[in-house]
């Protein structure tokens, strides 16, 4: 666009021009039939009732499957032995009736997106994120400002849910401020917070949990074996900055090029620089977040802090500083936007702020709708174990299956691909699969972290395009704002580059960590 800051895109006549290639004729014929499935409400509606009939005739039958899990509570390996419950009985039926009131209250999603955009909203519409984003592009080249993009989406795991529901939306804001198709920026931003979500240059909370999991599985074969926090740690560092440069050169050289130049919604306002009430907004912006900063490094660095464990003192792990993560980035968000709103001259008051909040509440009203159906799918597929009983009769066939080495890793990694269509959440899945492939990979004179390894690799590239992501959904209605037909094939054909690709490079990079007998992490 003429006269925007930063690079120069290419012009609709040029681009245009540009014959599209297989794989634009693939993508746009994705988007083209996805487009054309109903509402993503309806969708849930229709999968409702599958789940309904396929839950009866399973009853009926008297399907079953005894496991091995660990418990992530009490830490002792369990066996279970699990049936597929028909929401057609008698207590089906009351659990139908009764449940969906507590069903969506208890879907966390609801309130984090609620808080998460109370903050939000004031950031973006005060014009912090335009400007802050201008100024990043006066200093940052274009290829590293969506590496930026990609990292933080990695980065953002170890704020649980706050990715999805901040960065994203961020993410696509920022496109459009450079110029560049928002929905570019949504694929970047969802690519590096879903697609390669279990891994980080930082130790999460999840990662205590998969640990302590998979002792628990180690002890079925050696209990004076164990693997420490940080056994996957240099495997980790090295796959998130790996992994976000991939999803930057995908974003690059594949999303954008297929979507072609942004021509829906406002146009970018061209200018070549920022204005003295930016920059004043800017400066305030910066010493809320330096005030913010401190405040909190006063209220957790201590070591009987109020944020860290009351009983351990830790930070990361089960503190109210990690339980109250959206808490403070809503908090920061909302400081850092009307501290730039005072300085901007785009808040006044108060009261101005809060009419922000609610004009950002009001374009939430659908996505409130899909999540109310998205959680009664959920709670009644969980209802009915059906998923529990597929995924542990493949973990019996996988385990079953005469595979070392290389094989195992590949098959490994596929299975849990495939199977995180079905069950998204990684504990959920490793309780599972934990005591069955650990103790099968020890037998075969392998190292549990290496299965962990392999685990963080399968679990993530399917999140951004399997239908039983809520975030899914979530997806359609940030990229509805800048698209108005965006629909499920949209965001489908966007993410379908990233999971292909990152996939393959990543067990690549896997079977050559295991062939070249690096360390997977601290000793």
């Amino acid at each position: 666009m003429a006269g925007q800051i930063g690079y120069p895109t290419p012009s609709r006549t040029q681009t245009v021009a540009r014959k599209p290639g297989a794989l634009d004729r693939f993508l746009t014929t994705i988007e083209r039939v996805g487009n054309k499935v109903p509402h993503p409400g309806i969708i849930f509606f229709i999968l409702i009732g599958i789940v309904i009939v396929l839950s009866a005739i399973f009853g009926l039958l008297g399907t079953s499957i005894t496991y091995e899990v660990a418990d992530p509570v009490s830490g002792e390996i369990e066996t279970r032995t699990t049936a597929v419950r028909s929401l057609l009985s008698a207590e089906g039926l009351r659990f139908m009736i009764t449940s969906p009131v507590a069903n969506f209250l208890g879907f966390g999603s609801v309130g984090v997106i609620i808080i998460a955009m109370v903050g939000v909203g004031v950031a973006e519409e005060s014009g912090l994120i335009a400007t802050l984003v201008r100024k990043i592009v006066l200093i940052a080249p274009r290829s590293i400002f969506t590496f930026i993009v990609v990292m933080l989406g990695v980065v953002s795991s170890i704020a649980a849910d706050a990715g999805y529901l901040v960065l994203v939306p961020l993410g696509a804001a920022a496109f459009h401020s450079l110029g560049r198709h928002p929905l570019a920026g949504l694929a970047a931003a969802f690519s590096g917070v879903a697609a390669v979500f279990l891994v980080n240059v930082f130790v999460t909370p999840t990662d205590a949990l998969l640990a302590e999991m998979t002792n628990d599985a180690i002890r079925l074969v050696d209990p004076a074996r164990q693997v420490t926090l940080v056994g996957n740690l240099y495997f980790m560092i090295v796959s998130s900055l790996l992994m976000a440069v991939l999803c930057t050169l995908i974003t690059e050289k594949i999303v954008e090029p297929h979507l072609g130049p942004y021509t829906g919604g406002v146009p970018v306002e061209a200018a070549e620089g920022l204005t003295p009430e930016q920059s004043r907004g800017l400066r305030n912006a910066g010493i809320a977040l330096l005030v913010f900063v401190a405040v909190m490094a006063l209220l957790t660095a201590p070591s009987n802090s109020v944020l860290r464990n009351p009983q351990t003192g830790a930070i990361l792990s089960g503190s109210p500083f990690m339980d109250g993560l959206i808490i403070q980035i809503s908090a920061l968000f909302f400081a850092v936007g009307f501290a730039y709103g005072k300085g901007a001259g785009t808040i006044n008051n108060l009261t101005q702020a809060i009419g922000m909040i609610v004009k950002t509440f009001a374009g939430l009203a659908g996505l409130i709708f899909l999540l109310l159906v998205i959680a009664q799918f959920i709670a009644f597929f969980n209802f009915t174990n059906m998923a529990i009983v597929l995924a542990a009769n493949l973990a019996d066939i996988l385990q079953d299956a005469p595979i070392n080495g290389v094989g195992y890793i590949i098959i490994f990694v596929l299975i849990i691909f495939l199977i995180d269509v079905l069950i998204t959440g990684a504990v959920a899945k490793w309780a599972i699969f934990a005591p069955v492939f650990i103790p099968l990979f020890m037998r075969l004179g392998g190292d549990p972290n290496l299965v962990l390894a392999a685990y963080r690799v399968g679990d993530s590239p399917m999140n951004v395009i399997t239908p039983l992501n809520v975030y899914l959904g979530v997806m359609v209605g940030f990229a509805a704002k800048y698209q108005k037909d965006a629909g499920i094939g949209t965001i489908v054909s966007l993410m379908l580059p990233y999971t292909g690709i990152l996939v393959v490079a990543w067990t690549l990079l896997l079977i050559a960590w295991y062939v070249l007998g690096i360390p997977l992490g601290p000793a």
